[in-house]
């Protein structure tokens, strides 16, 4: 793993925007992979603002999120899908058909069943070559997208139960606990791990274990980012609190 430590969130958030612009300058039509959260915000932003100011195009990007809460629509205010529009979607120039985020509103016209849906996402995935760079965040048990702790480290995207410890993190996006869905759709981690860059961003002294773990003890399901310490090429951009933790530091 390349490891890059900042003093702050922005800086971090620069940095991840600049190895998602590169790629874009050397591969216009590139696939990339979106996560949601409050992690990746600074990053959007970044991204917006090349996009106004130094011309950086999006037109022929497609985009593939990780995840989304089962029993949201797309219109919901808390759903995944809405996340995307308001903070990147709407203010960049990507088609709406070249955006993907998994439906959490199933059965529907489109759908009779999950199942069906995450085999159709897998299968879209594939069809674009695959996924060039995956941005994702970490939670503070050390899962990526919803994996929680448990996964299998080859799943591929599934349904999942989501834990009382991210109920109770992501809690703050919701009026209260109690409105926090309690499953959600996700890329499994043998999906993430296709891709052929992954960017991980984290910060915050609450993410220091989850960091620790993955990097530095042995790989098992119960962290699911540790699954990273096998993929070819990954970076984690993280600040000095959430590398706090670690042994050895860049």
């Amino acid at each position: 793993m390349n490891i890059i430590v900042f003093d702050d969130y922005e800086q971090v958030s620069r940095a991840a925007a600049e190895i998602f612009a590169k790629v874009l300058a050397r591969k216009p039509n590139a696939v990339l992979g979106l996560a949601t959260g409050s992690t990746p915000l600074g990053m959007y932003r970044e991204l917006i603002r090349r996009h106004k100011k130094e011309q950086l195009s999006f037109a022929r990007m497609t985009t593939f999120n990780l995840d989304e809460y089962i029993g949201l629509t797309p219109d919901h205010p808390q759903s995944y899908r809405r996340f995307m529009q308001e903070n990147l979607f709407s203010q960049i120039d990507i088609p709406p058909e070249n955006t993907h985020v998994p439906f959490g509103n199933i059965p529907n016209e489109q759908f009779d069943s999950y199942d069906t849906f995450c085999d159709y996402y897998e299968s879209e995935i594939a069809k674009t070559g695959g996924i060039d760079v995956q941005i994702l965040g970490i939670g503070s048990d050390g899962h990526i997208a919803f994996n929680e702790p448990g996964t299998p480290l080859d799943s591929r995207t599934h349904v999942v139960a989501l834990t009382e410890q991210t109920i109770r993190d992501n809690a703050r996006f919701f009026e209260s606990i109690h409105d926090v869905p309690r499953q959600a759709i996700t890329m499994g981690v043998g999906t993430i791990l296709e891709a052929r860059k992954i960017v991980l961003l984290a910060t915050g002294k609450n993410k220091a274990e989850a960091i620790r773990g993955a990097i530095e003890e042995q790989m098992t399901d119960q962290n699911t980012a540790s699954a990273l310490q096998n993929h070819p090429d990954t970076t984690m951009i993280l600040d000095h609190a959430a590398a706090s933790l670690l042994r050895q530091k860049k």
